[in-house]
């Protein structure tokens, strides 16, 4: 049976995600005029900013702790964080922690980091599919079907489909 890694797909998109996102702070504290939501910096930024990165570094150890649980077994996860989207960890920080950085330090270029990070994600989750299904066959195809691969909202579930 192939064996499962901890760390899936993370470090590809970290390769290209975090020195755009380093770049990003960098540039954001350089000129914090140019790249500013909001002059001068403002509670309704950072309180939201500060709840979203809650969440998301929640959302990203509750997946983690279960990660480490589940490659040690081999057991296909599909409850708690993994039953809202097949990708949670990715999910809490493109979603969450990114956006509310964007929000704390007041700055939209780090926001930027989300769609890199994101399509990143979008051409290098196949391998991993690939892999899960190969080592959990039918249980994983179903898990699929039912649940969505990142966004934690199950949009056909609302519309009927």
């Amino acid at each position: 049976m192939e064996k499962l890694t901890i760390f899936g797909i993370g470090p590809k998109i970290g390769r290209i995600a975090l020195p755009w996102l380093a770049v990003a702070i960098v540039l954001s504290i350089v000129y914090p005029d140019v790249f500013a939501w909001w002059r001068p910096q403002s509670l309704v930024l950072l309180i939201p900013g500060i709840i979203l990165m809650a969440l998301g570094v929640a959302l990203w150890f509750a997946s983690g702790k279960q990660m480490v649980q589940a490659v040690k077994e081999t057991k296909l996860l599909t409850k708690g964080p993994f039953g809202l989207c097949r990708n949670p960890l990715y999910s809490a920080i493109i979603l969450f922690v990114v956006p509310g950085l964007s929000l704390v330090m007041n700055s939209w270029l780090i926001l930027t980091t989300c769609p890199v990070a994101y399509l990143v994600f979008r051409q290098c989750i196949k391998e991993e599919c690939i892999q899960l299904e190969k080592i959990f066959g039918d249980e994983y195809k179903k898990y699929c079907s039912e649940t969505p691969e990142f966004f934690p909202v199950n949009i056909k579930k609302w519309f009927g489909k």
